[in-house]
């Protein structure tokens, strides 16, 4: 873990340092559909929510994001019928706050990396850290607008134990 934050503190440092490449990199704002599947084995639970996604260029293919949302992990199947008949909740929420880098290459390509926390709206609930690697594609569909899909990996840890999912987020993201 000590590797993985130490390089995105270099990789924001070489961003600073080459910061008087920014032409042609736009501020975005970006609002999106997030969904997930859980990585455990025999999970029924879905994930369904939506982010809002900033990003501030650093150099020509690099920029520094921030993101906020809200997850809903809701039970399926057998799972919540059984929740629902010993009369508990079938779904929680989550609200994920992190940063990171996001590196185009390829032209629409980009590859990206989040660090932050996965904060728990439930009583009593935890928070947990979240480390979310992304691979993803931005498509133009305007002069500073553009359609973005991100697939990536989401893990929380904390509390002597680890949660992952595959999620997919869908967004539209206009220039600043």
């Amino acid at each position: 873990m000590k590797k993985v934050l130490l390089s995105l503190l270099m990789v924001a440092g070489l961003g600073f340092a080459a910061s008087a490449q920014t032409e042609g990199a736009v501020q975005k704002l970006s609002i999106g559909a997030e969904f997930g599947l859980p990585t455990e084995k025999n999970s029924n639970t879905l994930i369904v929510g939506g982010s809002l996604q900033y990003e501030h260029p650093v150099a020509k293919s690099l920029s520094l994001t921030g993101s906020a949302g809200y997850l809903s992990l809701m039970a399926t199947g057998d799972a919540k019928d059984l929740l629902k008949a010993l009369g508990q909740k079938t779904s929680y929420g989550v609200v994920p706050l992190k940063a990171g880098a996001k590196y185009y290459f390829g032209g629409n390509f980009y590859g990206a990396g989040e660090l932050g926390a996965a904060i728990s709206t439930e009583t009593g609930g935890s928070t947990l850290f979240a480390v979310a690697p992304t691979l993803g594609a931005s498509f133009s569909v305007a002069d500073k607008s553009s359609l973005d899909f991100g697939l990536r990996y989401e893990n929380w840890s904390g509390n002597g134990g680890s949660t992952g999912f595959i999620g997919l987020r869908a967004a539209f993201a206009f220039g600043l």
